[in-house]
């Protein structure tokens, strides 16, 4: 079975390459082939995925020993022909336009996180005109293949791209499941006898009940501040705050839950959290190009700074310090990725919390809206599995997060600028029209992607 990887010299590639190493079932992965643009960060990434491969061949009998075959292209119809799986995870303007992101929305005193907020849309503008593109070449060239999109925004990338796919592209992110496990684990509960009760956007949803044996047991949480308060999102809205939600929001909810507090903690730190990742990813493919360590041991060692300090502005505002050393254990969206193609590849049969259209699952968004709730997955893909309606407040939330995405779409359809400001001004954490418009000028000042917004 062949893999195409989209986004091939990222950074996390590694991660989803561990996870096919770990893969000894039938009909497993038995070719990956890395595309991008960059071909010196796609050698880097080849280079760490030997040196994984070799550890493993080193400590397992050699029945067991043939890692996928991995080839690399700049060629994006080459990496695509024969694909059974494409995984898209590219990043448009690199991590240096998400940090040009950040410092624009930073200086107009409104949020540029990737997926939230003003970031989360000037992201968007350049990411869905390409993966739109791309679409359309998996439709021509790779019709059969399944789409598992890592691109963020997630939730809207995925819904642009469905307009050409329909349900053969499937968004997934770590945020729900991990919020899920650490939920268990809080109650003593193992997370495979658990039925996580989750719903909305990605990025913006809740965990509304954590069901044992047809039990929910959420309110035994909900009365325990001590066990509460026991893992990070806990720890990060506060016990008070989530009594009074009834439910443990996705943690990306703190940017609208403390938005000052958010936007204050941004402007006050030494860099935003783009610019640290791109001087310590520039500082890592340098590193394996000059030889200044083994390959894997940079890309460890890198890893592990990287979640070391996910969120840290977050944590700062709450007073909670540094994460737990349980927050920083793997199994993300790499197992979920894995996990997601088993079921579909193999038809066996699991319950993921994933990134799909609506249908009639929220009855406040109609049938093509992409939501992110938990979904049956067998051969034939996934189905969102029907949940209860969302309470007023976070309906109100993933309603007007669900029309900015809409006016992206219609920006990166029709090039129109008046639509690109629309999405900016409706967000709720962009809280004026002017502002939304010297935001736009900024964007397009700073990125040339966006020069297709003629008016």
């Amino acid at each position: 079975m062949k893999l195409t990887i989209l986004g091939g010299g990222g950074f996390r590639v590694p991660l989803i390459y561990r996870a096919l190493l770990g893969d000894r079932g039938e009909g497993r992965v038995t070719q990956v082939t890395l595309y991008d643009l960059d071909a010196a960060r796609l050698s880097a990434i080849g280079r760490v995925l030997a040196q994984q491969a070799e550890s493993l061949a080193a400590g397992t009998p050699t029945e067991f020993a043939r890692p996928p075959e991995v080839t690399v292209t700049t060629d994006l119809d080459a990496a695509l022909q024969g694909a059974d799986f494409v995984f898209s995870a590219i990043r448009v303007g690199g991590l240096e336009g998400r940090a040009a992101d950040e410092r624009i929305a930073l200086a107009e005193g409104v949020l540029g996180q990737e997926t939230v907020g003003a970031g989360g849309i000037a992201y968007g503008l350049r990411t869905v005109p390409v993966a739109v593109g791309i679409a359309r070449r998996i439709a021509a060239l790779a019709p059969e293949a399944w789409v598992i999109n890592f691109t963020n925004p997630a939730g809207l990338v995925t819904e642009a791209m469905s307009r050409h796919l329909g349900d053969r592209v499937i968004g997934i992110c770590d945020s729900p499941v991990g919020l899920g496990r650490r939920v268990a684990r809080a109650l003593g509960v193992h997370p495979d006898e658990a039925w996580v009760d989750y719903a909305g956007l990605n990025h913006l949803g809740w965990l509304r009940g954590l069901h044992v044996a047809g039990r929910d047991q959420l309110p035994r949480l909900m009365a325990d501040t001590e066990a509460l308060t026991s893992f990070e999102e806990g720890r990060l809205f506060g016990a008070a705050w989530l009594r009074s939600l009834g439910a443990v929001p996705n943690e990306y909810l703190h940017y609208y839950y403390f938005t000052r507090e958010a936007v204050q903690a941004a402007r006050e730190a030494k860099q935003t959290r783009g610019a640290f990742l791109r001087d310590q990813q520039q500082h890592f493919y340098e590193a394996v190009a000059r030889g200044d360590e083994p390959p894997l041991q940079a890309w460890d060692r890198t890893r592990a700074e990287r979640e070391a300090t996910y969120m840290a502005e977050n944590r700062e505002v709450a007073g909670i310090g540094e994460r737990d050393a349980c927050d920083l254990e793997s199994g993300g969206y790499e197992q979920v990725a894995l996990a997601l193609m088993r079921a579909i590849a193999r038809n066996e049969h699991t319950t993921l919390i994933l990134n799909v259209r609506n249908r009639s699952t929220l009855s406040v968004l109609d049938a093509d809206a992409v939501i992110e709730v938990p979904c049956r997955v067998d051969a034939d893909g996934a189905h969102p599995v029907s949940v209860a309606p969302l309470p007023y407040h976070a309906t109100g939330l993933v309603c007007a997060v669900k029309a900015v995405e809409r006016e992206v779409m219609a920006a990166a359809e029709s090039g129109s600028r008046a639509a690109a400001v629309k999405a900016l001004a409706l967000h709720p954490l962009v809280d004026s029209v002017h502002i939304a418009r010297r935001l736009l000028e900024g964007y397009l000042n700073e990125h040339p992607g966006l020069g297709y917004l003629r008016g």
